[in-house]
């Protein structure tokens, strides 16, 4: 991230957590969604003021180009179905950027209903297995069922298509991080969060780990970050 107070632009921020978090550090931050709840949410919020709040989508940013210094896209890559949808997503997110700023793009590993369905004991219901058969398919999660704790349609991410679609919008790669690594399947995470010690020790190894290859696909959530390469100039 560049230092504050750099312009922060959180796209699908739903109803402001990480943008108010940004301007408490110091940043201009702007928030846009396309729900309009969430936009009530976000105004009514108490905290840092955000420099806006609008209505919007991520394929479709009523900002000019190149005048954030960085794009925030923490929900709107796994909820667009389709890979063309998702690079138009990482596209407007370049135009907006100014050179050298960055997009942040957060995918879900196509791999976590397996851990999920194991750890949380939901493989007897034929309903998950169907649904955990299909993502590791194509991909493509959906929920006929309508059950709330399997989630909403969906495309969930291989690490290596993440990293593809972010290339293919025209970003250059920076890295691709597991968020909560190893750290997402414990079954008594408070055991290490509430000592000081253990919770050190706990994000020392997953800082460790969150970029290696082999461990990618098993952490819930990817972190992709992209940078807007400086335009050849020709004399």
């Amino acid at each position: 991230m560049p230092a504050p107070p750099a312009v922060i632009l959180d796209v699908g921020g739903g109803s402001g957590v990480y943008a108010r978090w940004l301007a408490a550090l110091g940043y201009e931050s702007h928030l846009v969604d396309p729900v309009g709840l969430h936009l009530e949410q976000a105004r009514s919020a108490g905290g840092p003021a955000l420099a806006s709040i609008s209505k919007g989508t991520a394929r479709s940013l009523r900002w000019p180009d190149g005048k954030a210094d960085a794009v925030l896209l923490c929900g709107p890559l796994y909820h667009l179905t389709e890979r063309r949808q998702r690079v138009e997503a990482l596209r407007e997110s370049r135009r907006v950027i100014r050179e050298g700023g960055t997009v942040f793009a957060v995918g879900i590993s196509k791999f976590s209903p397996v851990f999920s369905g194991l750890f949380r004991k939901l493989l007897d219901d034929a309903a998950a297995v169907e649904l955990v058969s299909g993502v590791l398919r194509d991909g493509q999660h959906r929920n006929p069922s309508r059950r709330p704790e399997y989630f909403t349609t969906a495309f969930f991410h291989h690490p290596d298509e993440l990293r593809e679609e972010l290339e293919e919008s025209g970003l250059r790669s920076e890295g691709l991080f597991g968020v909560e690594g190893v750290a997402g399947l414990l079954g008594e995470l408070d055991h290490y969060w509430d000592d000081a010690r253990r919770r050190e020790q706990l994000l020392g190894l997953l800082r460790a780990l969150e970029a290696e290859p082999s461990l990618l696909g098993m952490s819930a959530h990817l972190l992709a970050v992209g940078r807007k390469a400086a335009a050849r100039r020709t004399n």
